[in-house]
């Protein structure tokens, strides 16, 4: 199991962006850094600050995921054919608790990582406790019968701030997620921009 090993505000404020499009991250109050020195570190990022918060922000929006979870995904990314950074983001999304995030079964990346590894999810009728495991297309992630009046699910399902994306068929009566198809990252919805391209560079240069 991956621990969190920051507050996901604290992500946040790091990179300067809302990157979840949360109502409480602490951006929507304060446009800089944390710490004493946050609002004077606004200076011009060289080409490798630029692909290194790049890289920060996409590993940091899939709930911090380590270096080495991250760097084995970008090299699988990388063996596949096609566009890395495209690759690098269907893999990225194709995860369980990525799904369970999209699929609005619970608030936060984070909540999706400790709802998956609590046992709380099914995949084509088995239960799957591991966040990184890894969906296909035409699978069904079914959250579990004893879990679906959970309180975390039922405010998930009710938030009106981000909608299901049209590569998961999604029925909130049923608590079932299709994965229908692998996103290219044009259909993602990402609250900030995502530069993909820039982490292929990263890992190019290092």
């Amino acid at each position: 199991m991956t621990k969190r090993t920051s507050a996901k505000y604290k992500i946040d404020r790091r990179m300067g962006e809302n990157i979840w499009g949360r109502a409480k991250s602490p951006l929507n109050k304060r446009e800089y850094g944390p710490g004493q020195h946050g609002q004077r570190r606004k200076g011009k990022l060289s080409d490798f600050g630029t692909q290194l918060r790049a890289k920060q922000k996409l590993k940091g929006y899939y709930g911090d995921l380590t270096e080495k979870q991250f760097r084995r995904i970008y090299a699988e990314a990388e063996r596949v054919k096609g566009d890395t950074g495209e690759n690098l983001v269907g893999l990225l999304e194709r995860r369980l608790d990525a799904v369970v995030y999209r699929a609005k079964f619970v608030a936060t990346i984070f909540a999706a990582r400790q709802f998956v590894n609590h046992g709380h999810v099914e995949v084509n009728g088995q239960r799957v406790n591991i966040a990184s495991y890894r969906v296909k297309e035409g699978d069904v992630v079914a959250i579990r019968d004893r879990s679906r009046q959970l309180a975390i699910v039922l405010e998930a399902v009710a938030l009106t701030e981000r909608d299901v994306p049209d590569y998961l068929e999604v029925d909130h009566n049923k608590m079932t997620a299709t994965f229908v198809r692998t996103p290219a990252l044009g259909d993602v919805p990402y609250a900030v921009q995502m530069e993909p391209n820039l982490v292929v560079e990263f890992y190019a240069k290092n």
